[in-house]
């Protein structure tokens, strides 16, 4: 060991580590990518959090443990930013994100069903700061929505909740609905949700690069709509495998940790989360 680098040792342990979940996910290493075999991919996916993940905590724990993972883009649920909330409300909260070393990039999972509800999204967002509304909106209202991103420059990402879902539920079913609109309407793919339909992530991912806007990214339990939460490398997604297709398309945008299990205490599945993606990620280096 007192010959390698600490990069090649950290390669080395990841994909070791990761070895068993890559044949259980139906990944082999060579596929994956190893040190000798694969180009080098740089890294550029910002890693954040759906504060959605704490929403059984208040603001300022959201924001501490946020900080203890190491993470600095989040975007915020309607539990730790209400919808309704008072423009000097919505910058006294911005500005103790910022204090806090954090970045607010977007707001959601936000429903719009009426036009009242556009409106106050855009404007929620507006005088946030928000980059991006990861959202719910209507079909019947995707042209106000459309009129609304062409007046702010604030993206929306349309995300799929999977089986059950009677508007969105693949990314697919999305993109058919917004291809024809503004290229700034696109898709947050909650890879979950996507494999619990049905559809591999990767290969949405790689299909709809153009529109990709946003990543949920976790792990399931099983690829049907009884898929639960599980800790990221337990379950059966290809997790090497889609993080190697963010890269081969040059995803610029946020992967957001959304831990929907152990929702009173997540900190520690999160964090075993977010080792194991920084993990691979280092091992793609």
């Amino acid at each position: 060991m007192e010959h390698q680098t600490r990069r090649e040792f950290v390669k080395l342990a990841c994909l070791g580590t990761a070895a068993g979940s890559f044949t259980g996910a139906g990944l082999s290493l060579a596929q994956a990518g190893t040190a000798e075999d694969s180009k080098p991919l740089k890294s550029n996916i910002r890693l954040g959090l759906a504060s959605y993940t704490f929403k059984e905590f208040d603001l300022d724990e959201t924001l501490s443990m946020t900080q203890r993972l190491g993470l600095k883009y989040i975007v915020f649920k309607s539990f730790h930013l209400p919808l309704d909330s008072s423009p000097d409300t919505i910058r006294s909260v911005v500005d103790k994100v910022h204090k806090a070393g954090l970045e607010l990039y977007g707001g959601g999972v936000i429903y719009m069903s009426t036009e009242k509800e556009v409106q106050q999204a855009f404007e929620y967002a507006r005088t946030a700061g928000m980059e991006v509304i990861i959202g719910v909106p209507h079909p019947d209202l995707l042209k106000l929505v459309e009129q609304k991103v062409q007046e702010t420059d604030i993206k929306v990402a349309i995300h799929n909740h999977g089986p059950g879902d009677a508007l969105y539920p693949t990314p697919g079913s999305a993109y058919e609905k917004i291809k024809d609109l503004d290229k700034r309407m696109g898709l947050c793919i909650d890879i979950g949700h996507t494999q619990r339909a049905g559809v591999n992530p990767s290969d949405a991912a790689r299909k709809y690069a153009d529109r990709l806007l946003d990543i949920h990214i976790k792990d399931v339990s099983a690829a049907r709509a009884e898929g639960q939460t599980v800790e990221i490398g337990r379950g059966v997604i290809d997790i090497p495998l889609f993080l190697r297709t963010l890269l081969d398309i040059k995803y610029k945008g946020v992967a957001s940790f959304e831990y929907e299990k152990d929702p009173k205490d997540p900190l520690a599945g999160l964090a075993e989360s977010v080792g194991y993606v920084r993990g691979v990620l280092a091992a793609f280096q």
